[in-house]
């Protein structure tokens, strides 16, 4: 966003001051990441049983009197913006803020404002083991009503195989699609013939792979074949994937779409297996 759509943002988020889903915090140079980590459980839980796309945390603005006071919190942007990397690290499942870290330059001070995405469906936000939500304006424990709505939300509806508005072919990458066709052609040899399978047009061999619905791509093929830069039609769910590795070393891997490119790489380079649902 722009200096102009930021300074229109943070008006519209002041008039309408704090809610279950907006905080704000004067917040000094050396704000306490655990604290972030537990507002962010809390705004994106709020959020999904809003049924709105996002949340905010904004930094610089006095949360008594609504004036732009200013913050010094991560002034360098390197060491700003690691912060999606420790929210990833803690968060259950792993989620981490919206596009980049807004910082607004305004006239009273630097306003800093994180855009946190609403909860998945049918999975709420942790934060080191810990579920959080609003009472007001009051941070509080995530209670076993609001986890049970949050999770019974997928017991209406398969998220992964919905149909994507707007999604056509040329989201897709060719690479992914490639090496899908492949895998169907060697997996179901005594079905068809491989020269068969590699005569079927992109969206014959979808459908067939049951990967679209009537010719409609689904999160899942956007999720597996999708191109990098085709994620933001699956706003506001994180489209990324998280290898976590335990024991006296830890280490985090994090891929985005095409997953049935960027996984494979990552298990053919460490020799680490990656699973696959059956489709």
């Amino acid at each position: 966003m722009d200096q102009a759509t930021l300074q229109s943002l943070l008006t519209s988020l002041i008039a309408t001051w704090e809610n279950e889903v907006v905080e704000f915090k004067q917040a000094g140079k050396d704000y306490d990441t655990h604290k972030i980590g537990e507002y962010f459980s809390a705004l994106s839980n709020e959020a999904n049983l809003r049924n709105v796309e996002r949340a905010w945390l904004v930094f610089g603005v006095d949360n008594k009197t609504r004036s732009v006071v200013g913050s010094d919190y991560r002034q360098d942007h390197e060491r700003l913006h690691s912060l999606k990397m420790q929210i990833a690290a803690e968060t259950e499942p792993s989620i981490t803020f919206r596009r980049d870290i807004h910082e607004l330059q305004a006239t009273q001070g630097r306003v800093v404002l994180f855009e946190i995405p609403a909860a998945p469906m049918g999975m709420p936000i942790g934060w080191k083991g810990h579920y959080y939500s609003r009472a007001g304006e009051s941070l509080t424990s995530l209670g076993l009503d609001k986890q049970d709505e949050i999770r019974g939300q997928m017991g209406a509806t398969d998220w992964s195989a919905q149909v994507v508005q707007g999604a056509t072919l040329a989201h897709l990458d060719a690479s992914a699609l490639s090496r899908a066709r492949e895998s169907f052609a060697r997996k179901y040899a005594n079905r068809f013939e491989p020269d068969e399978v590699m005569r079927w047009s992109d969206s014959t061999f979808l459908d067939r792979a049951k990967l679209t619905q009537d010719g409609q791509i689904t999160r899942t093929t956007l999720l597996l074949l999708g191109k990098e830069e085709s994620t933001h039609l699956l706003s506001p769910h994180p489209a990324q994937m998280t290898w976590k590795l335990e024991g006296a070393e830890r280490a985090y891997q994090h891929f985005g779409p095409p997953f049935l490119l960027n996984t494979t790489a990552f298990a053919e380079d460490t020799q680490h297996p990656v699973a696959y649902p059956a489709g």
